[in-house]
């Protein structure tokens, strides 16, 4: 503290008591209480002084910690007004057909896989395409097939024995009205029966796309193979539905129902569907677009479809199917590229594999596919969310001990 002087006082034109000073002096610091100073400008001088050094905090040391902490959870388990219809495929000697089983698909309370609100009731079922005459085929396809191409009853066998199909999807592709000679619908009957004979599982039938020809086949196949409830492919705004579902109907067999990714014309169709069947011989099809060109918006119209469904729509409650096989229309799936692709042979089949893995989660019950690779890998999904397979669930979080 620094005394202030005579000289100081008299420029300040002021006088402090001895004691003030003396305090000041001593204590460097004053509380004066209950005083009243009128003063012009007021100015302390102050002897710069050390000022100590806050102490030092250290940071606590760093622990590793040795468990993850535990909070409770509790999974948001909702219910829905509406239920998927189910639909049986195939019938066995005992229901008035050949196969040695049905399979049912459909019956969701819930969406794809939500297994904490309700079990998945029939898990998804995979069909192997084959055609009726020799077609292009993507080398990484053609490789397993080559030397049944010529014969659909040997590729249906072959699916069946040597991959594990759970059905077949034989395309009739032959009846194309464009082709030099175009099979007769009596022809392309024959070929169904022959189908039937060299497999026991049950079948899809397709057409070639012409709705006059295609009914006109159809009337033949469903009447060829009365009671063993083929899934006909595909019924369309285009055909003349009155004709083409009674045909279904009185021979027994179930209807796929194919929109080109509008819920709209999707409700229409399966609308002018229930005046002549019921719900249970009804399939539907939004149509794919594979990874590459549009699998995005073919996600999304199946999952809007099933979610209506669910909350009660009931014209968007039929199983779904995929012509998963549309993968390998992109170029990508097949054509040669760039290094940096990958080999084509491995690129196809993940091409389809991840269209068909996506579309799983939408809601697809139904898959037509065709490389084995694909198929396996979709059924070892499958296997594993409906908690069929071997995995071992509890070691699925031994990745947040993994050093990367």
């Amino acid at each position: 503290m620094k005394t202030v002087g005579k000289e100081e006082e008299k420029r300040a034109g002021i006088t402090f008591d001895p004691e003030i000073l003396n305090l000041l002096k001593n204590f460097g610091e004053i509380e004066l209480e209950d005083v009243e100073i009128e003063l012009g400008d007021l100015e302390f001088w102050f002897q710069p002084g050390a000022v100590a050094a806050p102490p030092r905090v250290l940071a606590p040391p760093k622990v590793k910690p040795t468990t993850i902490l535990e909070a409770p959870f509790t999974f948001p388990i909702a219910t829905y007004p509406g239920q998927i219809a189910e639909v049986k495929l195939g019938a066995t000697k005992g229901k008035g057909g050949t196969r040695g089983k049905s399979i049912v698909i459909g019956g969701e309370k819930s969406p794809a896989f939500y297994t904490f609100e309700n079990p998945t009731p029939h898990p998804p079922v995979i069909s192997f395409d084959v055609f009726d005459v020799k077609v292009p085929l993507a080398k990484a396809v053609k490789m397993h097939v080559k030397d049944v191409l010529e014969d659909p009853a040997a590729w249906a066998k072959l699916s069946v024995d040597k991959f594990g199909a759970d059905m077949i999807t034989l395309h009739l592709v032959s009846i194309d009205p464009l082709n030099p000679t175009p099979s007769t619908p009596k022809e392309a009957a024959k070929t169904v029966e022959n189908v039937l004979q060299a497999v026991d599982v049950p079948l899809i039938i397709g057409g070639c796309g012409d709705p006059k020809k295609d009914l006109e086949v159809f009337e033949r196949v469903t009447e060829v193979a009365e009671g063993e409830r083929l899934l006909i492919s595909t019924v369309t705004l285009d055909m003349d539905i009155e004709r083409a579902a009674k045909a279904i109907k009185e021979h027994g067999h179930v209807a796929l129902a194919f929109t080109p990714m509008d819920l709209n014309q999707a409700r229409q169709l399966n609308r002018r569907l229930f005046e002549f069947i019921p719900k249970d011989q009804i399939v539907m099809d939004t149509t794919t677009a594979a990874l590459g060109y549009g699998l995005d918006y073919a996600y999304t119209i199946m999952e809007r479809a099933r979610l209506a469904g669910l909350m009660g729509d009931p014209e968007l409650q039929q199983p779904m199917s995929s012509g998963t096989t549309n993968a390998w229309a992109a170029r990508e799936a097949w054509q040669e590229m760039a290094p940096e692709w990958g080999p084509r042979e491995l690129r196809g089949p993940i091409w389809e594999t991840v269209t068909a893995l996506t579309l799983l989660l939408a809601g697809v019950d139904l898959f037509m596919m065709m490389h084995p690779a694909a198929v396996k890998t979709l059924k070892d999904v499958i296997e594993g969310l409906t908690g069929k397979g071997r995995g071992e669930p509890k070691k699925i979080a031994n990745w947040i001990t993994s050093r990367i």
